[in-house]
């Protein structure tokens, strides 16, 4: 008799499982095409091989000069604007593992914070990215760049601060894993400062790349090559 409850048990939840696991894949669905475009150029043009991977959000996807502010390294940027931490994760299989990076860099998680994600959640996303890459090529150098403290978020500073504190903590627990604060030099007595950012006070302009590029390039030129 009770095995056949468990059966019926799940007979009746695997509809619902299964509608869970399709809600989840659909979550990425968005991304698809973008995802498709980067493995089609890759087909094209092949990536350098050793190269820095650079994946995460739009402030990622933007950084169109990011070939020329790190002269001294082959770069690949992937970034797909809008995207949170689990999309990176979620698409890791194309975007990640085929160039097999000799250091990966990743910006996502103020648009996790803003879609209603906890910090708790954004932290332990970044460390099941880390576990997806390092699937592929075990101990690869990882950095995670701030949240940064936008204008056209500013409600989100604490939810920010609190993010950015338990990536951090998390970092210092694993090998070879960085957080970069740019967090601290955005903020001008405790606000973020708006000569950094665009019109739309969310994405950054030439200076506020600049900032990223001190924080940034002395562990990129760090990494052994």
């Amino acid at each position: 008799m009770k095995s056949l409850r468990n059966l019926l048990l799940f007979l009746l939840l695997s509809p619902l499982l299964a509608m869970a696991s399709d809600n989840r894949e659909n979550d990425h669905a968005q991304w698809n095409a973008e995802i498709a475009a980067f493995q089609a150029g890759d087909r094209m043009h092949p990536p350098p091989a050793g190269a820095v991977l650079f994946i995460g959000s739009s402030s990622i996807r933007l950084w169109t000069s990011l070939a020329a502010d790190f002269p001294q390294v082959r770069t690949i940027n992937r970034g797909f604007g809008g995207s949170e931490i689990d999309d990176a994760t979620f698409f890791a299989e194309r975007i990640v593992a085929p160039y097999h990076p000799r250091a990966i860099v990743i910006y996502a998680g103020d648009n996790d914070l803003q879609d209603g994600d906890s910090p708790a959640h954004v932290r332990d996303d970044f460390a099941a990215f880390v576990r997806k890459a390092r699937a592929v090529d075990p101990g690869v150098p990882i950095a995670f760049i701030a949240i940064k403290p936008s204008v056209a978020r500013a409600v989100l500073l604490p939810k920010i601060r609190e993010a950015n504190a338990l990536v951090l903590a998390y970092a210092a627990t694993q090998k070879d894993v960085t957080y970069l604060d740019v967090f601290t030099p955005m903020l001008k007595e405790g606000a973020p400062q708006p000569d950094l950012f665009g019109e739309d006070g969310l994405h950054m302009n030439r200076k506020g790349y600049l900032l990223w590029i001190n924080v940034i390039k002395p562990w990129v030129d760090g990494v052994p090559r």
